[in-house]
């Protein structure tokens, strides 16, 4: 018989309301029960490609004798956290200050006034290594509960109040100078691995901000070692077992240094940083490579997740079924050499083995290869290659599919509108630019309400329960400021400055210029979380600085530009120590730095040839951050607009930055000069 779940529209949710565990959704009633049956709450917090999640969900929560121990004794909320990232955030912190680590499946033991006194992640169902079985867990916690109330509650209260009281020390309200960049581009040299690409050892990331970072301090300084740091990581990515050789689309991370073996979720935030990364390559260097992963990577998120509704769905799982019955990891994606020729034949699948890297006894598990792309003497013929990855392809096709995530994350949709509009826009690829309109307009009539609140996420055309989070409005309006300046259409510029606003008014600190996660009328937890730092996305805190800047360029916006300035105070003081962890903030602050540029394109129209080829030349233009306008002389569509003459009745362009103007220009190559190029 389904539980309480049944009725979410979370998929995460859905996977565990037919569970016999009595799941309640995070909720005041689930409180409340707490209190009156004066139970512990058992938070289990989550997301639906989780590997770890589904195992733990396998081995306890389907389990009816550990599901009726927790029914007896406990309350049980299940969360997942790409809805709440809020709740994920505040008790995560918590589990790291108690336990020095983290990760999902996230295992925390509550009050019924939500304050956390017990934590883990995974907990197996027998004891493995050190680790307590999760019925052990569960009958300890209940001992504690019946029997060390008093001490339960002093724990209890002292981690909130410890949490409560940590403050963040974000340097004030300067944002950092030439210094400051320079330290943290020496700080990335520091951990940059000059073998294999990237930063830090196993298991490895793909650095998407601190890339878009290094883009940005190279086309600002003329660094030619951030620009290779960058060409060489992105290089080594495309080449590895973490890209999918196949169908285009990154993975999330890689287990080991070299880029190998994925773990084989793809989520939707990773490809649309991914997309926009390899798209603004291309733009400073031309790299063939870097063209065709762009858009192999754009075509993956528009074939594979994007939803009926026109919005992007947030993942694929890393599990399928192997064809044997079996739900196993990276099932989907490997190959045998066995498999290979029945496919392909014999000699093409030696071919094939040897173009892809797949070995007789297997990079990954059980003799199976993850296929990559290794350096080779020589060359193939291209038809040939192609042949052989179309016929693949199709074969895989006929496989079992990974379980996708259907619901629609505001942020990440952002990202993706942000990503797709320019890639559509650098390769005259129309179809991206129209995929990237029709999120956003999925965006407009599904996730906001008519006083431009913003709801984290969407399902079927069904809105959520969850209001958005500073990185939802933060990452819209990026992709929303992104669209205005690849279509000049003046509404998605209007629309970016309605969510804008509702950062000066609800999530930034009057005082202090610091910024909040979650809006001042949201619901109160035991902390207002606040995390500047970037993770597996931008922070929302740095994506607001990004995008009041840019909306402060396209319109004039004084108090949008003052209160960017201030957010970056956060960026001076942790650029310098922890680069890796503020790349978004160091990206946006290159952006600040070289002004950002204001282009203004005029035209008879927005088809004229000429009127085109300037905007083109706009749009592929290095600077960092650089907005850009197009429309007729007269529109009054965009401000940037405003008062830009027709020079000799021809196109033009106009190039503004900290309040300096050069002459216009009529010539695409003057333009490109003008910017840098």
């Amino acid at each position: 018989m389904p539980n309480r779940l049944a009725h979410e529209t979370s998929p995460y949710l859905l996977q565990h309301a037919d569970n016999p565990v009595d799941w309640w959704p995070w909720s005041a009633e689930a409180f409340e029960e707490a209190r009156r049956g004066n139970k512990p709450v058992l938070l289990s917090v989550g997301y639906s490609s989780c590997h770890w999640c589904h195992v733990m969900a396998h081995e306890s929560f389907e389990d009816q004798a550990t599901a009726g121990y927790l029914n007896e004794h406990f309350v049980s909320v299940k969360v997942d956290r790409e809805e709440r990232p809020d709740v994920d955030a505040v008790y995560m912190e918590a589990v790291q200050a108690a336990t020095g680590q983290g990760g999902w499946p996230m295992t925390v033991f509550l009050t019924p006034e939500a304050e956390p006194f017990y934590f883990g992640t995974y907990f197996p169902p027998a004891p493995r290594s050190g680790m307590p079985s999760f019925r052990q867990v569960l009958e300890g916690v209940r001992a504690a509960w019946t029997d060390r109330r008093d001490e339960v509650a002093e724990v209890a209260g002292k981690i909130t109040r410890d949490l409560a009281e940590r403050e963040i020390q974000y340097g004030g309200t300067e944002a950092p100078g030439e210094e400051e960049q320079a330290r943290a581009l020496l700080g990335l040299t520091r951990e940059y691995d000059a073998q294999r690409g990237g930063f830090g050892g196993a298991p490895k990331f793909p650095p998407s901000m601190v890339l878009e970072f290094l883009l940005r301090h190279a086309a600002r300084t003329g660094s030619e070692g951030a620009l290779q740091m960058a060409q060489d990581t992105c290089e080594r990515m495309a080449r590895g077992g973490i890209y999918d050789q196949l169908g285009g689309g990154f993975a999330r991370y890689s287990v080991d240094r070299e880029w190998v073996v994925p773990h084989f979720e793809k989520m939707l935030y990773d490809n649309a940083l991914l997309c926009r990364v390899y798209a603004h390559l291309w733009r400073a260097t031309g790299s063939e490579l870097a063209r065709r992963v762009a858009l192999e990577t754009a075509d993956f998120m528009v074939r594979e997740l994007r939803t009926n509704e026109g919005g992007f769905a947030s993942a694929l799982d890393a599990d399928s079924d192997d064809g044997a019955g079996r739900h196993v990891e990276g099932a989907y994606y490997v190959w045998t050499p066995a498999q290979l020729a029945e496919v392909l034949g014999d000699e093409d699948a030696e071919l094939a083995a040897h173009y892809f890297g797949v070995t007789v006894d297997g990079t990954f598990e059980e003799g199976a290869s993850v296929l990559q792309l290794p350096q080779h003497e020589g060359v193939f013929d291209a038809e040939k290659v192609e042949s052989i990855r179309v016929r693949l392809l199709d074969a895989r096709a006929a496989r079992p599919a990974p379980g996708r995530d259907d619901k629609v994350v505001a942020a990440w949709n952002g990202l993706a509108v942000a990503a797709l509009a320019e890639t559509g826009a650098y390769f005259e690829r129309p179809d991206l630019v129209d995929a990237a309109l029709a999120a956003a307009d999925l965006l407009v009539r599904v996730h906001l309400d008519d006083r431009a609140h913003l709801a984290r996420t969407s399902k079927d055309g069904q809105v959520g329960a969850n209001a958005g989070v500073l990185e939802d409005y933060a990452d819209v309006a990026e992709g929303f400021l992104a669209l205005a300046s690849v279509t000049g259409e003046g509404v998605w510029l209007e629309f970016a400055g309605f969510l804008l606003d509702h950062v000066l008014v609800r999530f930034v600190d009057a005082e202090s210029g610091s910024l909040y996660d979650t809006a001042s009328d949201a619901e109160q937890l035991i902390r207002r979380p606040q995390d500047p730092t970037d993770n597996a996305v931008p922070s929302g805190w740095s994506a607001a600085a990004g995008a009041l800047l840019g909306y402060a360029a396209q319109t004039g916006a004084e108090p949008h530009r003052a209160a960017a300035e201030r957010a970056l105070g956060v960026v001076k003081a942790l650029g310098p120590r922890v680069p890796r962890f503020i790349g978004w903030g160091l990206a946006v602050a290159e952006a600040l730095l070289d002004g950002p540029r204001e282009v203004a394109v005029v035209g008879p129209s927005l088809g004229d040839p000429a009127t085109v080829a300037l905007h083109r030349t706009a749009l592929l233009a290095t600077a960092p951050g650089a907005v850009v306008a197009v429309g007729a002389a007269d529109s009054d569509e965009l401000p940037l607009l405003a008062g830009r003459p027709l020079v000799g009745g021809a196109p033009t362009a106009y190039v503004c930055r900290n309040f300096t103007c050069d002459a216009p220009t009529t010539d695409p190559e003057g333009l490109r000069v003008a910017l840098g190029g």
